[in-house]
């Protein structure tokens, strides 16, 4: 089967709006997080348990696209143009009418247009269904932001979305991997995109209690697998990677950045919200991405851990891990960078698969900030507070959403 690669990647996120930008920050351990601008945590009916959250600063669509287009696009959409758009300059590649039949796009979103299903609801109960705007379906469709791509780009090839939770950024890479594996495409431009820092999802994840409600005092969170962790920062952005066979790749003389190497997928059948205590899910998921690499577990080098923060999750992916790798879970360096960026919900795996590239071509391992106490249930290396340079030759990126998905990627040194 033809071997994967990337060649382009792109993002704007809590921590900077390109790809320098982003990694020069999680390099140096600087969080994203921050009282709510996007909307008014005091004009409510309610008292208002969550107003921090990792909000994408200074980000002005007009840079990336047509005001007047981005006006018909909801947040999650004009994100994923700016990183596609990134990502594309990168990779040098050129979109023609020969080639844009066998160029495929898949970035995915978990739930989509949130603000403007909840913006659509407030307009039809005050000004009633002739006021609805007539842009809503491509506005809230998870898809829109595939879509959208492909017109901007003039990319023919297979276009859609994945959404399964916080695992969605990760299942459609791998899906792209497995695409650009059978021959199906040479090109791919695959992550994710999420914009849910509105008052719908905000509240709905705290009736969850899975958010932290450190208000006044948030320079500490999120904390991910630190004893006294209280939930996630809610994130938004994007990132998107193009992948291609090797052998696309190197006919058009781009530059290799990474081998996108295994990808692995399982379902915890569990719980729709709560993960498999034991991590026999995320554990088999690992097995699989790296036997899709036909890697040994003594190759990998760094984890980059789905890491949230909630005291569930964390104990779970712990457990995963030393299910995987068994002692050897104890000496591979692990880091959360959610801690930086916050849960950026289904565009979080795709990111995270970025900083796996990044560390496996830079040697530097991104860490784990706002670690203070350990936790006897979460016993391994995280990675704390600063980076570490490592020489390495693999990274995997763990991906686990609500209802069981558990998707892992396998990044690989190019060769």
């Amino acid at each position: 089967m033809e071997k994967v690669v990337i060649t382009g990647m792109g993002t704007v996120n809590p921590i900077g709006l390109n790809l320098h930008e982003t990694w020069q920050n999680a390099i140096n351990g600087v969080s994203g997080v921050g009282p709510i601008t996007l909307f008014d945590t005091e004009n409510w009916k309610t008292e208002w348990l969550v107003k921090i959250a990792c909000e994408v600063k200074n980000f002005d669509p007009a840079r990336y696209m047509d005001a007047k287009e981005a006006r018909r696009r909801d947040r999650f959409e004009q994100f994923a143009v700016a990183a596609a758009n990134e990502a594309l300059k990168q990779s040098g590649l050129q979109v023609t009418e020969a080639n844009a039949g066998r160029i495929g796009v898949v970035i995915s979103s978990a739930i989509g247009g949130m603000k403007s299903i909840q913006d659509a609801i407030f307009t039809l109960k005050d000004e009633g269904a002739r006021k609805v705007s007539p842009f809503l379906i491509p506005m809230l469709m998870p898809n829109g932001a595939s879509g959208i791509v492909a017109i901007e780009h003039g990319i023919k090839g297979p276009c859609f979305s994945v959404a399964s939770a916080c695992a969605s950024g990760a299942d459609g890479i791998g899906t792209a991997w497995m695409m650009l594996r059978t021959g199906m495409v040479d090109v791919v431009l695959a992550g994710a995109a999420e914009a849910t820092i509105c008052a719908t999802g905000i509240g709905a994840f705290d009736r969850i209690g899975a958010m932290s409600r450190r208000n006044d005092d948030y320079s500490m969170t999120p904390q991910p697998f630190d004893k006294n962790r209280d939930g996630l920062v809610m994130g938004e952005g994007a990132a998107v990677l193009v992948l291609e066979t090797e052998r696309h790749a190197r006919a058009r003389g781009a530059e290799i950045l990474a081998e996108l190497a295994g990808y692995g997928a399982t379902a915890d059948a569990f719980h729709v919200t709560a993960p498999d205590e034991n991590g026999a899910g995320g554990a088999a998921a690992i097995r699989l991405a790296l036997a899709a690499a036909r890697a040994n577990p003594e190759e990998v080098g760094y984890i980059n851990a789905h890491g949230t923060a909630t005291p569930l999750n964390d104990v779970a992916e712990t457990r995963a891990i030393k299910a995987a790798f068994g002692e050897r879970a104890y000496k591979i360096p692990i880091s959360s960078t959610k801690s930086m960026t916050g849960h950026m919900m289904g565009a979080t795996g795709a990111l995270e698969a970025i900083f796996c590239v990044q560390a496996v071509r830079e040697g530097i391992l991104p860490p784990t900030i706002h670690y203070q106490t350990p936790d006897p249930e979460c016993d391994l290396d995280y990675i704390p507070n600063v980076a570490r340079e490592a020489a390495i030759e693999m990274a995997i990126s763990n991906a686990f959403g609500f209802g069981g998905h558990n998707a892992v990627l396998t990044i690989r040194k190019y060769r």
